[in-house]
């Protein structure tokens, strides 16, 4: 039996990260994958050695997800700001390289941008879960419409309808550009501009920073529900952040989600060293940045990100 929970082990990240697309958490996808092997592990005498271990472990971490969506009860957000899902976290770049293929098809544990972005994790919620269920297995893991259906006990035209239904609320919700997120990891050009992004915060250049960005950029800040739309609301927050007024900056580029993101370390006034602050998450459009998403400092050591830095 331990060579059994040895071989659940190795789907752990894979798992992590399916449950993190059902539920947008971080947290909570963990909390999830105990759940799967603890379920898995009581049922380890009905696996049937002919069956593919991870299909099996992919139904049981589904429902517990589906599961905690019922049990959860959040009210569902009415569009897909981040400021809406207030439960919704950031996923270290570091951690997804980590997801390895373990199947025959290395394709279907592919994190691709577009799977994993922030605005597809906060339109997914506004699915109904078990129609976001189907578009995760459909659309993301490549399962078949049999082997959905089966998972979810529906019929194949039930479970065809519900991927219909989803990807028409996508399709309404999503950003114009999203299916330009193909590629796995930040470009030059996105590096580029990070490199920049970083540089006019420690410099304390808030017209570098306007340069930097588009004229309808979106700010948000979960779990707080704040929302900053357009140059006009964001200036007074690049005023204040390259003013010194709340202390000197440092920041160091890193990744989440696919997508180019700086970690904020604050020296306040008095102070000896540079404390996790916030991370920024950029979506980049065109070369320039079209949505910051700014998440507390909880999962700087999942990215690799020193406790503090020295002045």
């Amino acid at each position: 039996m331990s060579d059994f929970s040895a071989r659940m082990q190795e789907h752990r990240r894979e798992l992590h990260v399916h449950c993190y697309r059902m539920l947008g958490s971080f947290d909570e996808a963990e909390d999830l994958v105990q759940e799967t092997f603890l379920r898995a592990w009581k049922a380890r005498g009905q696996f049937d050695e002919a069956t593919n271990l991870r299909a099996w472990l992919y139904r049981i971490a589904t429902n517990a997800c589906l599961d905690a969506l019922r049990r959860r009860k959040r009210a569902v957000p009415k569009s897909e700001s981040p400021a809406e899902v207030t439960w919704l976290q950031p996923y270290p770049d570091q951690l997804l390289d980590a997801v390895a293929p373990s199947d025959e098809r290395p394709d279907v544990v592919a994190v691709a941008r577009e799977t994993i972005g922030l605005a597809f994790l906060a339109a997914i919620q506004l699915l109904p879960a078990r129609q976001r269920a189907v578009l995760v297995l459909r659309d993301v893991l490549e399962w078949s419409a049999a082997e959905t259906a089966d998972l979810l006990e529906m019929t194949v035209p039930a479970a065809n309808s519900a991927l219909q239904r989803a990807r028409a609320t996508l399709r309404e919700r999503l950003p114009a550009d999203h299916g330009d997120w193909q590629a796995p990891l930040p470009t030059d050009e996105e590096q580029a501009l990070l490199e920049r992004f970083v540089r006019a915060h420690t410099t304390g250049d808030p017209d570098e920073l306007v340069a930097l960005v588009r004229h309808d950029i979106r700010v948000t800040m979960p779990p707080a529900p704040m929302e900053y739309n357009g140059l006009d609301e964001l200036w007074p927050l690049f005023e204040r952040a390259t003013s010194g007024f709340d202390g000197d900056w440092r920041l160091l580029p890193t990744a989440a989600n696919r997508m180019p993101a700086a970690a904020s370390y604050l020296r306040p006034p008095g102070g000896t060293e540079y404390l996790p602050y916030k991370l920024d998450v950029l979506r980049i459009v065109d070369g320039r940045i079209a949505e910051i998403t700014t998440f507390g400092p909880s999962r700087f050591a999942d990215h690799g990100l020193p406790a503090a830095l020295a002045p």
